[in-house]
């Protein structure tokens, strides 16, 4: 079952919608595009290839057949990897046989591909990958391949090698057969569903399998012919006619986004689909925005400085909330703190605050400072050069892109005395429409929950606030929640998260979160907050977390730790009995040798008081769009842990200015987790001091 998360848009969406993308976005015809197969991924039909999508390329795709829909999403993580998450929906059996639990829907299993290239294709040599189809799933559709691609003008060539459910026809016998006798059998699955099979892999049947892709004279047309290496003898829908191995298919490029695909398989089954295509690196927001002020020369400007006019001026045409500014006692340098929350490149707010303040400035104002802040914290701080913001404007710096930026460092102690200050008011709030939704459900395959989160703030000072966020609910389906009886599989953890249909299904008004949260940094790169209150739906208590980044590292170091009750799913206003001590020790590491890559690794105690670690990785592209995955292992057994023999998820953030109309720092996320238990179970903190201290938006590309 999917985790419930809070999000305001949908990947689909976002394919379909954005058709802005730059120059290195390919051409509806380019040939050298690939096209995804049956399964999702770039393929054939039913077989792989040893083709990758663009790096960041990013599609959704359904395919049906006789037996098998299956829904499908894939991203280029990196050139050389692809990863896939799927939903194969088999007609022919059922969800379970207890039609009080899941009705009369029919079976979902969920499964994870990984395809990794191993050479390119050179002028002889075929490009190659290694990979693996439905890993640390039921094991239904397992299997293991090694495929080459070779492309000589209008046709690609495939030829692969695969063992498992892909391999079934076992036309050519298993080569590690020869090595160890125990490879000729598969061992097959293990009962423990989302656990690694990896005493399965290369064992048991192997299989030849190729094909070809012909892109035909008329460029929207593609055809696929395939060599398929299953014979569907084994499959779980069951027992499967084939009345030939040969494969083939119509693939048709719609626009950029759209391919619909039509195949003939197994001599006697009919296949339909299509997939939705975009790209990570290359979605531009397209947004309509008030223009910049127009630059003035310095001979042009009135010496007298109307302060609260260039204050208003930063929040409403550079997006400084709640703006200070100060100048120092020549009247040289003047330096504006505030939170930026309007534009997430850099190059954009610094240039609109410069202009701003070259206009409203004298003469003896040449160095201009901007210091970034999150909730308080002051987390960067960026100079401009007066005199080379002139030199761009004169045209000595004809068609280049950006404000002249001196440096980027930590914030330093400011200078001067402060001349303007908003008139901000101690209270805030918004309003953000949300939707939960839960997918591979037994009750149904998708559940959902539309409503509307209330958020308020309340500042004490410049440290300290009362922050609450309350949820009501607009619509749902969630009465289709059936099932809350306590997992039957034998485990003795505290249900710490296992109760969740009980908490969202228990009121159409929750009060979700109600805390007092107070933050500081303590010395130059060393942070720490701490909190209390309701920190989430299901848990209430208080903890503190210290925080050391030293700025422009590649790494940091945090610690926090908390003192916790679970909160009543009956009336979460009270508690329950059930308390735990959690917390971690986390490093964050910028890995060099992957692009825009974070690792993180949290070390400690989770809410079933169980001991362990979890690794989380994360891709951040072009776009700002951030794809990332996680693995949580605890000294919980496979077998105590129940379905799923551990927590593992995925994750994409997406900024919302590529949707909206307007320009905006504000991004909303969705996460998938197969299966929510008990063990591996993380304290969902509102802050978290790493994320609050990143610098604001992005540097822009070059």
């Amino acid at each position: 079952m999917m985790k419930l998360p809070v999000f305001s848009l949908s990947l689909i969406a976002l394919a379909i919608s954005n058709t802005t993308h730059s120059e290195t976005m390919p051409s509806r015809f380019d040939r050298s595009e690939p096209s995804q197969s049956d399964f999702g991924g770039v393929g054939l039909l039913q077989m792989p290839s040893a083709r990758m999508a663009r790096d960041g390329e990013f599609s959704a795709s359904y395919h049906d057949s006789k037996e098998y829909r299956r829904w499908a999403v894939s991203v280029q993580i990196y050139d050389w990897l692809e990863t896939t998450l799927r939903y194969t929906d088999t007609r022919t059996k059922p969800y379970s046989y207890n039609p009080g639990f899941s009705g009369d829907q029919s079976h979902k299993d969920k499964g994870i591909d990984f395809k990794f290239k191993l050479l390119d294709e050179g002028y002889w040599a075929p490009q190659t990958v290694f990979g693996v189809r439905d890993f640390a799933g039921t094991g239904l559709f397992d299997s293991e391949y090694l495929a080459a691609s070779k492309r000589w003008g209008d046709i690609d060539f495939t030829l692969g090698m695969g063992w498992g459910n892909m391999a079934e026809s076992a036309n050519i016998s298993n080569p590690f057969c020869n090595y160890k006798e125990s490879f000729c059998i598969r061992p097959g699955f293990n009962g423990i569903p989302g656990d690694f099979e990896l005493g399965n892999m290369f064992h048991g049947s192997a299989a030849l399998f190729g094909g070809i892709e012909y892109q035909t004279p008329w460029k929207p047309l593609r055809v696929k012919v395939e060599y398929d290496g299953n014979d569907y003898s084994q499959e779980y829908a069951g027992v499967i006619n084939q009345s030939t191995p040969i494969n083939v298919g119509l693939v048709y490029k719609a626009t950029s986004l759209l391919d619909t695909t039509i195949s003939y398989q197994r001599g006697n089954t009919l296949m339909w689909g299509f997939s939705l295509q975009t790209n990570f690196n290359d979605i531009a927001n397209v947004n309509v925005d008030e223009p910049r002020h127009e630059y003035q020369a310095k001979s042009d400007v009135d010496n007298s400085v109307n302060w609260d006019e260039v204050g208003s001026a930063l929040t409403n045409n550079a997006g400084i909330s709640n703006p200070e500014i100060y100048v120092d006692d020549k009247n040289s340098v003047v330096t504006v703190m505030g939170e930026q929350k309007k534009y997430r490149y850099r190059s954009e707010a610094d240039q609109r605050a410069s202009i701003i303040l070259n206009n409203s400035l004298t003469d003896t104002a040449d160095t201009y400072k901007f210091i970034d802040t999150r909730e308080g914290l002051p987390v960067e701080q960026r100079t401009v050069v007066a005199e080379q913001l002139e030199a761009k404007y004169s045209g000595e710096y004809l068609g280049q892109q950006g404000t002249e930026v001196k440096n980027n460092k930590s914030p330093e102690p400011i200078a001067g005395s402060m001349v303007y200050s908003s008139n901000k008011s101690p209270f805030d709030y918004s309003f953000t429409p949300t939707l939960q939704q839960s997918w591979g459900g037994p009750e149904a395959f998708y559940l959902y929950q539309i409503g509307l989160n209330t958020s308020a703030d309340f500042h004490v000072n410049s440290n300290m606030w009362l922050t609450s966020t309350i949820y009501l609910n607009w619509v749902d389906n969630f009465d289709k929640f059936n099932y809350t009886a306590p997992p039957n599989d034998g485990t003795d953890l505290p249900r710490v998260r296992t109760h969740v249909r009980e908490y969202v299904a228990s009121s159409d008004l929750l009060l979700n979160n109600l805390q007092a949260s107070w933050m500081d940094e303590l010395k130059q790169d060393l942070y720490a907050q701490a909190y209390t209150g309701y920190l989430e739906m299901m848990y209430a208590g208080a903890g503190a977390e210290f925080l050391y980044r030293p700025y422009g590292a590649s790494w940091a170091l945090g610690v926090d730790g908390n003192y916790v009750r679970q909160r009543d799913w009956n009336n979460t206003l009270k508690l329950a009995d059930y308390t735990a001590k959690t917390g971690h020790a986390t490093l964050y590491w910028q890995i060099p040798l992957l692009e825009s890559t974070l690792a993180k690794i949290s070390v400690g105690q989770y809410l079933a008081e169980d001991k362990g670690f979890t690794l989380d990785l994360s891709r951040r592209f072009d776009s700002g769009i951030i794809a990332g995955a996680f693995a949580t292992i605890t000294d919980v057994s496979a077998e105590e842990y129940g379905e799923g023999s551990f927590t593992k998820g995925f994750y994409v953030s997406i900024p919302l200015d590529l949707l909206l109309v307007h320009p905006t720092t504000r991004v909303g996320s969705i996460v998938w987790i197969p299966l929510t238990r008990d063990g591996g179970q993380m304290l969902g903190r509102k802050y978290g001091l790493y994320t609050l201290t990143e610098p604001a938006g992005i540097i822009d590309k070059k």
